[in-house]
């Protein structure tokens, strides 16, 4: 009875069969017979291959929509990879090298000093202040190799005339800016050489088209109207065109006025009348046939003249030496200038290698699907070759699904790029510094997702293109109705595929928890104060127009009745805020010890370490006795001890001005460390001075005030403060703890998206494993069921398959570590905390990556476990 069980068995799986391969063959026959029209109708050999393709692709098409889900899978998977390619290179490109849209961008440069190793002397006021308007003046003058050349420099302006500022980013430019670019205005004119005079005042402004937009609504009534900047009252004479953001990449501005204006705002402290302010930036256009090497030679003669003449009085020897070696140079600048291009390049360079990886996982992952989905088509293939199909229109016919996917699935990743482009930007801005890039997809944005789409389609669709095009018609032929299952070589090649995603999965696992660590070490790092519960109130005086012998007594009214304030704890002021990338420094003499140390400084008032929580360990806190006109004191902290005096307790000791033996200072108290500009940064010996001292107070003040009530009521009580005291004053809000975390802003970018890489990583190794265990279980079926027919024990079978995934496991780890430690060297500069080859975070990847892997071959080394040796013994 079982003989005859299992011969009506196979009879039922033949004759099955041959039904299956008559449907098929009649199908085939219909689509090589239309095949061959072209050429029995004599059409020529172009027209034969364009018609080929176009049949190749609708086919394609159909195969495609007959196995929605595996389109689905496989379209998503890559655009996964390519989206974040290509959101990444968008960003590149608009930082590092889409050009200025300016008449001929390639003839710019910018003009710097080239050799200020030892770093400039004097105050700086804006991003890029690379010359003083000395320098400047003398340039213009003596230069020889620009046809044209201009000066500029960027500074925030308050646009309300008392409360809460409104601020404007506004370009203080020259009269040539704006015609050595070759731009054209919108509407009106733009500034010229003729508004450009010493003394000019308060005259024409010019608004960029963004903020006519938003400001004034888009109207052209916008000419002649007024606008306040600083107090300042200028008059709007034109608009620019919407393509022009400024020379500055990455930071848009709203107003432009001429450069001869500055002196308006600054008053008797003029930026343009003081020899060691540095604020402006200079870009010029070569004259023809000029090279930048020609320039650059010309500037480095006029160089030790420039800078001897504009020698600054106060300058010590040591300044002064360096300040007459410094040399002027030519630098290119078709692509404008900017300030993201120094810090944020490594970690965007990181992030474009990262994500390739993702894309290289993607494209592993899909060549398993297709060669999986290849060996299912194999009788099809088979047939196609006994109806007369060429070996070469088969491995056309599977490259173009290839195709249809590749260029489906960057479709999709480009338009998933934008909103991954946009959501890095909005990363990368912070709260009190607003990032604009142009994301307009350009020429080498669309360049690039095509040329992502024809590399994927090559890396995950030749070989099985070359698998179906090696198919053996007899052996296809002469298989059973369940299929036939590709050899050894095809099998050996998706393990290798598997063993590719799990080096590769490792690598960005591996960088994943990297970044997250650095960026949790950073945010546990002892900073020596408390982030929570302080706000940060500026106030501007200057409109109120205090004589200098009232501010202090108008500061410390300010104080006390913020003070009063219900829920304030405690309030001080502060001249440089921690962390906020400002500084004070300064050389200073310790008599009998080191001379000529750089230290940081800063002026506080008392009540300031109270309010930041700063432990006092030795002396005094400032107070009321220390005034202007008795003997000056300060508060150093731990690192400036163990500097200057061994670690031994300072108070009392005295330490003075580099070259200044007058100028003075007493210490009177020893405070914890605590950060000074970044979180990054190792504690730096910091000397703390009365604000209580100063001869000739500013006409502002910046207090820190620690409250446990809301933010908002906070603010709203301070404002009612600054109104009963005058309401013309201009307030600025922030909360310290937001300014510490904007100062995180690059490694909360690196930490959440090889976070994100990491996950998909994961995901797209879990489905390669499950697919490839999942195949090798249907491969070794039989086999399966005859071990288990002589007696092999479940737990046997379930063990044998899951030896096969930790052998790949074991040979992708292998690979992907070393991998791992070879790229960890690139971002070892970004980390914190952590070495590059940190045991502990290659440890728990590899333990991750391990679970991944078992928990992805469970379920077909359990199906395996579960096979009837019965139902398999039939079917042989």
């Amino acid at each position: 009875m079982l003989a005859k069980g299992v011969d009506a068995n196979q009879a039922y799986q033949t004759l099955h069969s041959e039904l299956e391969d008559r449907r098929l063959l009649k199908g085939l026959a219909s689509t090589v017979a239309r095949e061959r029209e072209p050429l029995a109708a004599g059409s020529t050999g172009q027209a034969k291959f364009l018609g080929g393709i176009g049949r190749d692709l609708r086919y394609a098409m159909r195969q495609l929509r007959q196995s929605p889900g595996f389109a689905i899978v496989a379209i998503l998977s890559l655009a996964l990879g390519v989206g974040a390619n290509t959101a990444v290179f968008q960003l590149l490109d608009a930082v590092r090298l889409r050009l200025l849209p300016v008449k001929h961008p390639e003839q710019l440069v910018a003009v710097r000093i080239t050799n200020a190793t030892n770093g400039r002397t004097g105050n700086f006021q804006s991003d890029h202040a690379d010359l003083t308007f000395g320098v400047w003046n003398l340039l213009r003058a003596q230069q020889a190799g620009f046809s044209s050349i201009a000066a500029w420099s960027s500074a925030g302006r308050n646009l309300s005339e008392g409360g809460e500022a409104r601020n404007a980013n506004t370009l203080m430019v020259s009269g040539d800016f704006f015609p050595m670019l070759g731009l054209q205005p919108l509407i009106g004119r733009l500034l010229s050489p003729s508004d450009d005079y010493r003394g000019c005042g308060a005259q024409g402004a010019v608004l960029s088209y963004g903020f006519w937009q938003r400001a004034y609504g888009g109207h052209d009534s916008v000419l002649g109207s007024k606008i306040t900047l600083d107090r300042q009252i200028f008059q709007v004479i034109g608009v620019t065109l919407p393509s022009f953001h400024g020379v500055d990449v990455g930071r848009d501005f709203d107003v432009a006025i001429a450069m001869c204006s500055e002196p308006v705002f600054s008053g008797k402290d003029s930026w343009t009348d003081s020899s060691q302010t540095w604020w402006l930036a200079v870009i010029g256009r070569l004259k023809p046939g000029w090279k930048i090497e020609s320039a650059s030679a010309q500037l480095k003669t006029i160089s030790p003249g420039i800078f001897a003449a504009t020698l600054p009085a106060q300058f010590d020897p040591i300044d002064k030496k360096e300040y007459l070696r410094f040399q002027l140079g030519a630098l290119c600048a078709d692509n404008g200038v900017s300030s993201l291009r120094g810090g944020k390049r490594d970690p965007l360079t990181i992030l474009m290698g990262l994500s390739g990886l993702v894309l290289l996982l993607a494209c592993a992952n899909l060549a398993n699907l297709l060669l999986a989905r290849a060996s299912a088509r194999q009788r099809e293939m088979a047939l196609r070759l006994t109806l007369g199909a060429s070996r070469a229109r088969l491995m056309r016919q599977v490259l173009a699904e290839s195709l249809l996917l590749a260029i489906f699935g960057t479709l999709v990743g480009v338009c998933l790029a934008q909103v991954l482009s946009r959501g890095l930007i909005s990363m990368l801005t912070s709260s009190g510094n607003s990032i604009f890039l142009d994301m307009t997809p350009d020429w080498r944005v669309f360049g690039f997702a095509a040329g992502l789409a024809i590399f994927t389609c090559i890396l995950f669709g030749l070989t099985p293109a070359l698998q179906a095009s090696h198919t053996d018609p007899g052996s296809a032929m002469k298989a059973n109705g369940r299929g036939v299952t590709s050899g050894r070589h095809h099998f050996a090649l998706r393990r290798f595929l598997v063993v590719s995603q799990v080096a590769l999965s490792l690598v960005l696992l591996v960088g994943a928890l990297l970044f997250a660590r650095s960026f949790r070490n950073l945010m546990t790092v002892d900073t020596g104060f408390e982030q929570d519960h302080v706000l940060v109130a500026g106030f501007d005086f200057s409109p109120l127009q205090i004589p200098m012998e009232r501010r202090a007594a108008f500061n410390r009214e300010l104080n006390e009745r913020m003070r009063a304030i219900p829920g304030v704890q405690s309030v001080a002021g502060v001249f440089i805020v921690p962390i906020s990338h400002s500084g004070w420094d300064n050389n200073i003499d310790v008599p009998g010890g080191p001379q000529r140390q750089d230290t940081q400084f800063n002026s506080v008032s008392a009540g300031y370490f109270q309010t930041m929580r700063v432990p006092m360990l030795a002396g005094r806190d400032f107070n009321e006795s220390d005034l202007p006109n008795s003997p000056r004191v300060a508060i150093v902290n731990e690192t400036f001890a163990r500097k200057f005096f061994a670690g031994a307790n300072p108070v009392g000791k005295v330490v003075d001005d580099a070259g200044k033996p007058d100028q003075t200072y007493q210490i009177v108290g020893l405070v914890k460390d605590m950060k000074y500009h970044t979180l990054r940064e190792d504690f730096k010996p910091i000397i703390f001075v009365a604000t209580s001292q100063e001869k000739e107070p500013g006409e502002g003040q910046t207090f820190v005030i620690r409250s446990n009530e809301l933010t908002e009521s906070l603010v709203a009580e301070v404002k009612r403060v600054a109104q009963a005291m005058n309401p013309a004053m201009v307030l600025n809000f922030s909360t310290f703890r937001a300014q510490v975390r904007d100062d995180l802003m690059g490694e909360r970018l690196m930490a959440t998206l090889t976070g994100f890489f990491g996950v998909l990583a994961i995901v797209l190794a879990m489905i390669g494993i499950y697919g490839v265990i999942s195949y090798m279980v249907l491969r070794r079926r039989n086999e399966i069921g005859v071990r288990m027919a002589l007696g092999a024990a479940r737990t046997r079978i379930l063990l044998m398959v899951l030896r096969e995934s930790l052998i790949l496991l074991a040979i992708g780890a292998v690979i992907g570590t070393g991998l791992a430690l070879a790229a960890g060297v690139a971002a070892a500069s970004m980390l914190y905390g952590l070495k590059a080859h940190d045991p502990l975070t290659l440890g728990a990847s590899l333990v991750c990556l391990a679970v991944i892997v078992i928990i992805a071959s469970f379920i077909p080394a359990r199906q395996a476990a579960t096979v009837d040796p019965m139902v398999v013994l039939r079917e042989e």
